[in-house]
Order: structure tokens, then C-alpha cells, then sequence
């Protein structure tokens, strides 16, 4: 009979598989306006990797409609029922966020002109996506140990072969990468421990721990909170996202400190910390963790400091959203939750949902549904 950590080691690994592989099916259609051939082509049928990026599909999906494109330079950018697509949020948290009622496939508009540079920052193909993806894991290396060096301390080789298997999906590469910069798990006893301690550890199990052996667990978590109809009974007749002022996109990592009487912390708990906006019941002593989450913030703010301006003006408008819509927060109720395609139970270990559901860059992307009063 298997070990119940060998056990929990094989779920963990199967988690993490399904993660990589899942998958969103998109039916993508050239945009009227960039047709230039009669009949006009067929829509273009693919697989969008949920921890991948619209833009690293341009090159097949530009192929496909290579015949019916005008001449000229492309900027290519999507859209769904009117609302361009943000490139650098990864397809699967777009699918969950934008599809109340789960689309299949996910039909699209593919533009190869009239970038819409109002609404969505610039975007350069693989290499600005690659550029996101690697400020992102900084970002999060920050929150996790309280610096970034050992993503800076990549080797240029190392940095290659890492985007090189998230863009391919190639969970073995990446993992032997990734766990070099020694990032994890986040551990149930509210410690996240490092390769090296934790082998000393082993090693020295007559000892006791050294306090300094172990850092205070803390989680990258990327919420992004969208305001339906409160009057909805079912989600999916939610009406869609018609501009990206109707989602606060918030970065705010979670600290994972032991409670006395609590054997675990659920998603439910994690979420009043995060999002004590949206939730009108917290119990007692809930204060302190959302004050504790407010200071959090800041440390996330100062790890904006490698990012480019977009990457800043962008943050600094998304946090501001729910503190100006804070008077109708008071309103507001929480009517689905949503990581990686599934509606989770609010009674999850929230540690496990971290551990298993992450992206690639480190993040846990919560896709949050929230019911509100028209003012």
C-alpha cells in the first residue's frame, strides 16, 4: 500500500498534467473588414493551451487565412463579441472570465489591422509575450522569497529552455528548470521551504528546526473579478463583457499563517481575505488577515519596480477599481468561482487549489463572478 505522501505526490503530478494539457477549442473567423478574397475562408478550428497565449498562435492561424489578408503590415489583436482580448492573460483565465456558460468551441475574431491601441497595450508577437511571462515570474519569485534573484541569476540558456517548454507545453522541461529556482510547495504548516533547508532538515531529524530555516508561506494570486446582474438566476444568462471596466484585474498575494482550531485554511477563507469588498460576512478576527493582505499589497507593488510602464499603469488602475467601486461592494455577493475551467467547492484546502492549479509563472488564477445592484 502507497505511502499517503507518495500518494498525495502522484495526485499532485496528475493535477499538474491535466493542468498543462488542458485545452480551450477555438473556432477562429477572419474579421469581415480583412477579407480581401471571395468566398470568404473558412473559420479557422484549433486547440488554445489554457496556460498559453493568443498571440503565440498568430503564425497558424495567420497561414490559414494567408490567402484573404490585405497587403500591408499586420497588428494582429482578437475580439470577442466586441471586446478585445488582453494578450497577455493566459486563454484559459479569458475562457473562464468571459464564457459565463462555457462556450465550445470558443468562437473569436481574428484582426490583422486596426489595432485598438486605446484599450490594449502593444504587443510585439512572441517576444512581448515571452517579456510578460518572465516579469510575471519575477513578480511572483518576489512574493514567494522575498526577492527575485534566483530569476535574475538565470542563465541564458536556462531562460530559453523554460519559455520554451511553456510554450510547448512540455511539463518535464519545464519542471527541470523550474525547480531550480526553488519556489515551492507551499507546505500545510503555513512554511514554505527551500530545496536545500529541507534536505538539511532530513539529514538533522534528530534536531530541531531552525527558525530561520523556513520562510512564511505566501501565494501569488491574480484575481480577476467581473460584476454581472445581481437579479441573474443562472450565470449563463449573464450579459457579456462589454468593456474591460467591468473586471478589476487585482494582484494581491495571500500569506498563509497557522490558526489555532483550524486544520486548514479553505478557498472560502482565502477569498474573505483577499476579497473582503465582496464579501459581506467575515468572522471574527478576519480583520487582521485583511489588513495583513493590505500590506501584502505593497510588497507586490515595489516588485512592479522591473516592469515597463504599461505593466505599471495597468496594476495601478486595476487596484484602484474595487476601492472606487467600494460603496457598491457593500451589495455585492459572490455567485461563482472559477480556476482552470472548474467551479471549485469553497470548502478546498485552499493549499491544495495553490500547489495543483498555478500557472506556469507561479500565479494562481481566480476568476471571480460577482452579483451587483445597478446605483
Amino acid at each position: 500500500m502507497a505511502a499517503p505522501h507518495d500518494e498525495a505526490a502522484a495526485w499532485s503530478e496528475e493535477a499538474a498534467r491535466r493542468v498543462w494539457a488542458g485545452a480551450v477549442p477555438l473556432q477562429v473567423h477572419l474579421h469581415d473588414a480583412d477579407v480581401t478574397a471571395l468566398p470568404p475562408p473558412p473559420p479557422f478550428l484549433t486547440l488554445g493551451p489554457r496556460i498559453g497565449y493568443l498571440p503565440l498562435l498568430i503564425p497558424v492561424i495567420k497561414a490559414h487565412f494567408s490567402n484573404a489578408l490585405p497587403p500591408g503590415v499586420d497588428t494582429v489583436w482578437f475580439e470577442y463579441k466586441g471586446l478585445p482580448l488582453k494578450w497577455y492573460v493566459p486563454i484559459g483565465v479569458l475562457f473562464d472570465l468571459l464564457c459565463a456558460d462555457p462556450e465550445r468551441p470558443w468562437n473569436l475574431i481574428v484582426h490583422f489591422r486596426g489595432y485598438p491601441s486605446e484599450i490594449l497595450s502593444p504587443c510585439e508577437g512572441e517576444d512581448s509575450v515571452k517579456w510578460s511571462y518572465m516579469n510575471s515570474l519575477k513578480e511572483a519569485t518576489f512574493i514567494i522569497t522575498g526577492n527575485n534573484k534566483s530569476v535574475m541569476n538565470m542563465s541564458h540558456a536556462d531562460q530559453v529552455a523554460l519559455w520554451e517548454s511553456v510554450m510547448k507545453g512540455n511539463l518535464d522541461g519545464y519542471k527541470n528548470i523550474s525547480t531550480r529556482l526553488k519556489l515551492g510547495p507551499f507546505e500545510d504548516d503555513g512554511l514554505v521551504r527551500t530545496a536545500s533547508a529541507e534536505r538539511q532538515r532530513q539529514q538533522n531529524s534528530d534536531e530541531p528546526e531552525s527558525p530561520g530555516s523556513s520562510k512564511p508561506c505566501r501565494v501569488p494570486v491574480r484575481l480577476y473579478v467581473r460584476n454581472v446582474q445581481e437579479e441573474v438566476e443562472y450565470i449563463e444568462d449573464a450579459i457579456p463583457v462589454s468593456d474591460w471596466e467591468s473586471v478589476s484585474y487585482i494582484n494581491r498575494p495571500f500569506e498563509i499563517r497557522k490558526v489555532e482550531g483550524r486544520s486548514y485554511i479553505t478557498l472560502e477563507h482565502a477569498l474573505q481575505t483577499l476579497l473582503p469588498e465582496f464579501f459581506s460576512s467575515k468572522p471574527a478576527g478576519r480583520a487582521d488577515d485583511s489588513q495583513r493582505a493590505g500590506a501584502l499589497d505593497s510588497a507586490a507593488d515595489s516588485s512592479d519596480a522591473t516592469n515597463s510602464s504599461r505593466s505599471s499603469q495597468e496594476a495601478g488602475q486595476a487596484l484602484a477599481s474595487p476601492r472606487e467601486a467600494a460603496g457598491a461592494a457593500k451589495k455585492a455577493n459572490v455567485k461563482l468561482v472559477r480556476v482552470q475551467g472548474i467551479e471549485l467547492d469553497m470548502d478546498i484546502p485552499f493549499l491544495w487549489v495553490a500547489n495543483n492549479l498555478k500557472n506556469p509563472e507561479y500565479y494562481l488564477h481566480i476568476c471571480v463572478y460577482v452579483g451587483t445592484r445597478e446605483q
